[in-house]
């Protein structure tokens, strides 16, 4: 059965689980690339204070790579990629993560 496609804006608002079922944030925004007509982000807001102590100081989200999106469906769910980030590790793919001040 073939579903009917969704506008992309459908994502705001929707909150956003790790695969091991950790609560990172609520998509607020969507980044797009228009000359790819492709999502290259996902602004997320309300972040879970706890997995960022500390990594974002005074910014009120974060962006993250949509290429990390594993699943879309009543909630988000991202790659674990996000709890190394946590844990303060050097892996490659966290340091993608942008912080995003109030001001854009």
């Amino acid at each position: 059965m073939n579903a009917a496609p969704e506008e992309i804006t459908s994502l705001v608002g929707r909150e956003v689980y790790s695969s091991n079922g950790v609560f990172v944030g609520e998509v607020e925004d969507i980044q797009l690339d228009l000359d790819a007509r492709a999502v290259t982000g996902l602004a997320l807001a309300e972040l879970n204070r706890e997995l960022f102590a500390g990594q974002v100081g005074g910014s009120t989200g974060v962006v993250v790579p949509y290429r990390w999106v594993r699943a879309v469906g009543d909630v988000v769910l991202i790659n674990d990629v996000i709890e190394r980030y946590d844990a303060g590790e050097s892996d490659e793919e966290a340091n993608e993560i942008e912080a995003r001040s109030e001001s854009r």
